[in-house]
């Protein structure tokens, strides 16, 4: 896609600032996944201790989860985003310091509540800002941004770690999120009126002619009357099937990344160093394919695409245990990151576009809830179901889990507007 399109398609420079923003974000995650359990067992935790802290991590997410709509609303998209960046750096940078298992549960906990404001702070930015013709589009990008800083990340830390101590990654991480943040500080716009007190009513006139160096997002003219906030179960009803698909990929990615690895090493006989790859091919098939499948839920209806997505996905993860070669393994973890993984954007554009303007911040926290439940409760099942009946059960509950998202999705499809815009008016619904 050229240069030109995007800048049509994303006029608003502040999206492309949290684009920089994210993926700088991006880098600063990629250095603990990569090091944090190296350091954690030189220090003599146990495989146990290791996974419960990422529990922890997973519990600050919960825990500030749903207040988070209320703080933003309260504070500014804006003033969360910058907060939440900084207290990430003093998180990460303070990993390598602390000791004792409590200061690492501690750190793991604000870890979590960082990152939550900091994720619902740019989705309330994005969605506030970007013309609704465009959201899987918008979206997706920042899904990328993100991956190719969990890409770098890794690599800065292998490089860091191999020429000096391990600590003095975190410490460059810590340096890097400090960046983020001061790039938001120093760049970013107050947040447009409507994220807080308004709905946006179209006009009869036509599309904004705001240039592609305008910084105001790409609205037709708009009236804001004000609306009552909606009920948390009337905001869950219109946003159930988003839910549920960021649940399922939160407990999904959660078990594949901890489990998958053991599996190929104890089923199919797969050496560990070659273990290392496969998430590699998960994140290079979303980096591949959430741009495209973006594009094609924007046109042709967001519900419909998920729900495709997650049969091949779910076809894929059932691939796992009958497939043996290692080449082909990498071929179907590619396939499944494909789909699976670009569900997540598709997923927050569909809750852009049945959600009114004002509720953004409240709505994208309890979609984040629902992300960090599946995280933290995909590795507790998953292990449970690992150690008593072996990998082979434990990928099948997967695969039935992603097959119970497909059901859902389709007794629900009436939730996405261009599903019932089709039925309404077939004809200018093609048009």
């Amino acid at each position: 896609m050229s240069r030109a399109n995007v800048l049509e398609k994303i006029p608003d420079r502040n999206i492309r600032l949290v684009y920089a923003s994210i993926f700088l974000l991006g880098v600063a995650y990629g250095v603990p996944i990569a090091l944090s359990s190296l350091l954690l067992s030189r220090r003599g935790f146990t495989k146990g201790d290791i996974g419960t802290l990422a529990a922890f991590f997973a519990g600050g997410i919960v825990a500030l989860s749903l207040p988070m709509g209320s703080i933003i609303k309260r504070f500014s998209a804006r003033r969360t985003l910058i907060v939440s960046l900084f207290g990430y750096a003093l998180t990460v940078g303070s990993f390598p310091f602390v000791r004792s298992y409590p200061q690492f549960a501690a750190v793991r906990v604000i870890d979590g509540m960082c990152s939550v404001g900091i994720w619902v702070a740019c989705e309330t930015i994005l969605l506030s800002r970007a013309d609704r013709r465009y959201k899987a589009f918008v979206v997706s990008l920042y899904a990328i941004a993100m991956g190719l800083g969990y890409v770098v990340g890794p690599v800065m830390a292998h490089l860091i770690a191999h020429f000096a101590p391990m600590e003095y990654a975190f410490v460059a991480a810590g340096i890097i999120s400090v960046l983020s943040g001061l790039l938001v500080m120093a760049r970013l716009d107050p947040d447009v009126p409507d994220t807080h007190h308004a709905h946006v009513v179209a006009s009869e006139g036509g599309p904004s002619e705001s240039n592609a160096t305008d910084s105001k997002p790409p609205y037709r003219a708009v009236s804001f009357v004000p609306q009552p906030a909606s009920s948390a179960m009337a905001l869950l009803g219109k946003i159930r099937t988003s839910c549920f698909a960021t649940f399922s990929y939160g407990y999904f990615q959660a078990s594949v990344v901890l489990f998958l690895p053991l599996y190929l090493i104890e089923a199919k006989g797969i050496q560990e160093s070659k273990t290392i790859l496969v998430p590699a091919f998960f994140a290079a098939g979303m980096l591949a394919l959430s741009n495209f499948t973006a594009r094609f839920g924007d046109r042709h209806g967001h519900l419909l695409l998920m729900r495709v997505l997650g049969a091949v996905g779910t076809v894929m993860v059932l691939g796992f245990v009958w497939i043996d070669s290692f080449y082909a393994m990498c071929a179907a973890v590619f396939v499944a990151g494909s789909t699976l993984a670009s569900i997540s954007p598709v997923s927050l554009a569909l809750q852009g576009a049945v959600v009114a303007p004002p509720d953004y911040s409240r709505a994208n926290a309890i979609y984040n809830a629902f992300y960090a439940s599946g995280m933290l409760l995909g590795p507790i099942i998953s292990g449970a179901i690992f150690s008593r009946s072996g990998g082979v059960p434990m990928l099948l509950h997967l695969a039935v889990m992603w097959g119970a998202f497909v059901i859902f999705a389709t007794i629900f499809r009436s939730d996405d507007p261009t599903w019932r815009a089709q039925r309404e008016h077939p004809t200018a619904a093609t048009a």
